[in-house]
């Protein structure tokens, strides 16, 4: 099993591995003539000579499990029809091509989980040479069932395939799968022990996806474009596999050499929408880790190569790892095992791979506040301009509109809160970036600031804002809970770090945020 980002010619390598061993192809010399491979007699006499089962998940993107069912059983449907010709003669018994001819698009479980087992006992019979199994983006239902939640149907009816495919196929030679992601071994791979599996840390096959960036130089020489190659660095250079740095995303660098313009070509090739739900409504920490990589900063924590997809809400390092996974972290470095203790896990140094995945990101938070970007534009403006009585207008308008994107259905207002505020804060440093330095829960004075927005001129105003749920218990009504946001802000003494850094005590502006429910009071 083979993992790689979306767009580094996992298809394309599927491809030409079919092409070369699949009897379909006997004798298309042609295709190989001129290349390594070719210049070695053992490995000629092998093109075209083995019985291949090509199918791929690619396309398997529905919203419910029957439907992914039903999309799964054409796939297999068209493999049987394409192979129509083993119902001829005797090969098979009389119950044999009864089977045959029961696979089809609303066959039943117990029929579509055997169905390539099956066919790989007929398809060895006919050639007398077992199969060749490939299987391309293994995994792209797997995460359209996390984000539309039917995980656990999908898991139980893929794990019975992929064990009569893959374990108990005495009629298969070889397999290769590819996929973004390693799904753990015990959702959809149990007992599947002689699985090789070969992720992005991997040195095997560490260049034979993407571009390495002597390849990319000289095809910008090629394209006369030499003069670009520090922006085309900066833009899509990073991705790391095994030891080898300085790998681009073929789709990129082919986009950009057509077209002679640099974009999100990568970015955009995908709705990233797991990606979107598990930022989106990720914990503080998450939010706040996210904040820091959006500035250029580098975070750590552990990294597991096996995704668990049913921790991913509660465990955070699974989310950076489904992130490096996907490609949109690169690691720097990491804990080396000889200086840790027994049950400590190494952490690892983990960035944004490039300049194109930070631009989709600032699009993402943006398409977050779309429903109320009006009203969180106007908010911004308010804000800067200290015009209180606006700023509880527009942030009213905004918290009812996009709460309900940072709540993930937990009934503590604390926790929706919380999670809206963050997001908030992501908002501001896409808005505020290039004029403000912000940060949340920093240390300053004697305490934790919430957020703090540092003016890159120094003349500019700087704001210190206090986000508190309101509790009954504690205070009549939101207006104490804004007095005792306020309180801890000069108690704590927030504005040292301003002080300490030139800012006049008079530019610095201070607000209290009380929220109840969906309701805001700023004061």
């Amino acid at each position: 099993m083979i993992t790689r980002p979306r767009r580094f010619g996992k298809t394309l390598n599927m491809s030409m591995v079919e092409q070369f061993f699949s009897v379909n192809y006997a004798g298309r010399e042609d295709l190989f003539e001129g290349l390594a491979i070719w210049e070695e007699e053992k490995y000629r006499q092998m093109q075209g000579t083995y019985p291949v089962i090509s199918l791929s998940f690619a396309m398997v993107k529905e919203p419910d499990f029957e439907s992914t069912r039903i999309r799964i059983n054409q796939l297999i449907a068209n493999l049987y029809d394409k192979n129509r010709f083993l119902l001829d003669g005797g090969l098979l018994s009389e119950h044999e091509k009864e089977f045959y001819r029961s696979v089809n698009c609303h066959m039943k479980p117990v029929i579509a989980t055997i169905a390539i087992h099956r066919m790989s006992d007929f398809m060895s019979r006919y050639y007398g040479k077992k199969v060749i199994i490939l299987l391309d983006e293994y995994d792209t239902p797997m995460q359209e069932a996390y984000v539309h939640g039917f995980w656990e149907e999908l898991v139980e009816f893929t794990r019975s395939m992929f064990n009569a495919a893959f374990k108990t196929n005495p009629y298969m030679a070889r397999a290769i799968m590819t996929g973004i992601t390693r799904v753990s071994k015990e959702s959809i791979f149990s007992d599947l022990n002689h699985l090789e599996v070969v992720t992005t840390t991997s040195k095997k096959y560490e260049t034979a996806f993407g571009f390495t960036e002597q390849e990319v130089f000289e095809a910008l020489d090629e394209f006369d474009l030499a003069g670009q190659k520090e922006e085309v660095k900066y833009w899509y250079d990073g991705f790391v596999f095994g030891d080898c740095t300085d790998i681009y995303n073929p789709w990129s660098i082919l986009n950009y050499l057509d077209k002679k313009k640099l974009s999100a070509y990568w970015s955009n090739t995908s709705s990233n929408s797991l990606v979107g739900k598990l930022l989106q409504e990720g914990n503080r920490k998450v939010k706040q880790n996210f904040e820091r990589l959006l500035r250029g900063e580098v975070i750590q924590c552990p990294v597991e190569e096996q995704i668990v997809y049913n921790q991913l809400e509660q465990d955070e390092s699974a989310v950076w790892s489904l992130l490096v996974a996907s490609g949109y972290l690169k690691i720097l470095g990491y804990e080396q095992m000889e200086f840790l203790e027994a049950n400590q896990e190494p952490l690892y140094d983990l960035a944004l791979t490039n300049h194109e995945v930070k631009r989709m990101f600032l699009i993402m938070v943006r398409r977050w506040f779309s429903r109320a970007a009006e009203d969180y534009n106007d908010f911004v403006t308010a804000l800067l301009a200290g015009n209180l009585m606006e700023m509880n207008a527009y942030m009213n308008r905004v918290t009812n509109e996009v709460f309900s994107y940072f709540d993930t259905g937990r009934s503590s207002s604390d926790v929706q809160s919380e999670r809206f505020y963050h997001g908030f804060v992501l908002g501001l440093l896409v808005e505020l970036s290039g004029r403000y330095i912000i940060t949340s829960n920093r240390e300053s004075g004697l305490g934790r600031y919430d957020v703090m927005l540092e003016p890159v001129n120094k003349a500019d105003v700087a704001l210190i804002l206090e986000f508190k749920v309101h509790h009954p218990e504690y205070e009549s009504d939101l207006k104490e809970t804004v007095a005792r946001a306020l309180q801890q802000i000069e108690e704590r003494q927030y504005e040292a770090s301003l002080l300490a850094r030139g800012i006049p005590e008079n530019n610095i502006r201070k607000y209290g945020f009380a929220f109840e429910g969906k309701k805001v009071l700023i004061g």
